[in-house]
């Protein structure tokens, strides 16, 4: 299935748990923080990035951290394998061309950009760039598409 997107959000949910997509919009290098290292990565302005909320939840924090990635550059930061926060974390982040939705994997633990830790009712979902926005592929029954509308403003007084 292909979707066009622009500056929107798209939003891909099932019964219990969703994935935010979104275009990366510009070039520029994005830091992954981990206990053994630093490695950068080139992001394009047509790579995606993805947010997913495992135990679902509501959307909004999730639209804040694709902003704080995608406009203000934010690094990730990977945490070990049998760190215990990762439990703990509600959403967790991708950034790349083509990334597949794993339930398998521990949250926070991958550096890897391909994969992000997903409820079991999207696994195997994988999601991919392409000219006018993305494609998702093997998308699993009772998964929705939609296309969110939000404004992020600070209003000073």
């Amino acid at each position: 299935m292909s979707f066009s997107l622009g500056d929107e959000i798209a939003l891909l949910q099932g019964k219990e748990s969703f994935l935010l997509v979104a275009l990366a919009g510009s070039r520029f290098c994005l830091c992954i923080e981990s206990s053994t290292g630093e490695y950068c990565q080139g992001v394009d302005p047509t790579d995606l990035i993805v947010v997913s909320a495992p135990e679902g939840g509501e959307v909004e924090p999730g639209i804040m951290l694709i902003e704080l990635v995608r406009k203000y550059h934010l690094p990730l930061i990977v945490l070990p394998k049998d760190h215990p926060g990762s439990k703990r974390l509600s959403y967790v982040v991708s950034v790349g061309p083509e990334i597949h939705a794993d339930c398998s994997i521990r949250r926070g633990t991958h550096p890897e950009q391909h994969v992000i830790c997903a409820n079991d009712e999207l696994h195997g979902l994988t999601i991919a760039t392409s000219a006018e926005g993305f494609e998702v592929s093997s998308i699993p029954d009772g998964v929705t598409l939609k296309r969110l509308q939000f404004q992020m403003k600070a209003v000073f007084s």
